[in-house]
């Protein structure tokens, strides 16, 4: 990944820079993230930080911090922009735009995505972005259990892990993935037959109760099996998961256990969506980087 090695400076307002973040920087927007009801990972700071820092911006004003953005750069056809977040107090003041065209300017003209809640859909289509389908999240209390043919992530061969990934997820990420799957606070599994990696899933600890993303497997079956085997580690507190609404035998699957729609969001695209199966994505890695 490239990096941002100089400190990025509004034209207009001596008082408020944009500035790449620290991981310091990412902890207190992830903190204004919790605030705002997301419910990050307890991890994520470290998790999110190696995706690529050096896009990761930060604006201060008078040096306190009151805006943030995330440009997840995972190649020249995928770039993920997220945890945008202005402080309250400082809404409707500009701040956010002049962040938001200082991470534009990152990527240049190259393809974006991100997830958005429906009240912005028309601010984010004024920049080129086009509605693609939604990200539904559903929260319950599931009981449960490992199955025999499951075994933890940690023990799967990481390469055939990475290209397994890959083919769910619009880009090669593992630098990323060497991150996730080893959280302090988080729990992997996978199932695999004879050799073949069929399906893996990881779950981490949040601000309220465990998120699993993602969720990735050759069916429903699987998909379950790694489901109930991810729950053992929430030891019945509450899980969170993200869904595709095109994948009707994952909302299926979540509505079967009970779970609940808690929240619902919008990805969006600049140009082609990539060519995901979407089928086999059961649950997405996180709204924030993808």
């Amino acid at each position: 990944m490239s990096q941002l090695n100089a400190v990025v400076h509004s034209v207009t307002d001596n008082n408020f820079i944009i500035r790449q973040m620290t991981i310091d920087d990412l902890k207190i927007a992830l903190s204004w993230a919790e605030a705002e009801g997301w419910n990050p990972g307890v991890d994520d700071a470290n998790n999110f930080y190696v995706a690529d820092a050096g896009s990761f911006l930060i604006g201060e004003l008078n040096g306190n911090p009151i805006s943030s953005i995330l440009v997840a750069r995972y190649s020249e056809r995928f770039n993920f922009i997220g945890l945008y977040i202005v402080k309250p107090e400082y809404r409707k003041q500009g701040y956010g735009l002049k962040t938001w065209h200082e991470a534009l300017k990152l990527i240049s003209h190259q393809s974006a995505a991100l997830d958005t809640v429906l009240e912005q859909l028309n601010n984010y289509e004024k920049f080129g972005f086009k509605s693609a389908h939604s990200h539904l999240r559903y929260q319950g209390i599931i009981n449960g259990k490992i199955a025999e043919d499951v075994i933890d992530l940690k023990t799967v061969n990481f390469d055939q892990l990475c290209r397994y990934d890959s083919q769910y997820f619009p880009s090669f990420r593992p630098l990323f993935l060497k991150t996730w799957i080893n959280q302090p606070s988080g729990q992997g599994y996978a199932v695999v037959n004879n050799g073949e990696l069929l399906g893996y899933g990881v779950i981490r600890k949040a601000s309220e109760g465990f998120k699993i993303g993602p969720l990735f497997a050759e069916n429903k079956e699987i998909a379950e099996k790694l489901f109930v085997a991810l729950s053992t580690y929430a030891n019945g507190s509450q899980i969170y998961l993200d869904v595709p609404d095109i994948n009707h035998q994952a909302i299926s699957l979540v509505e079967s256990y009970k779970m609940q729609l808690v929240f619902e969001c919008v990805r969006m695209y600049t140009a082609n969506e990539p060519s995901l199966d979407w089928t086999h994505i059961f649950g997405v890695t996180t709204l924030e980087i993808g």
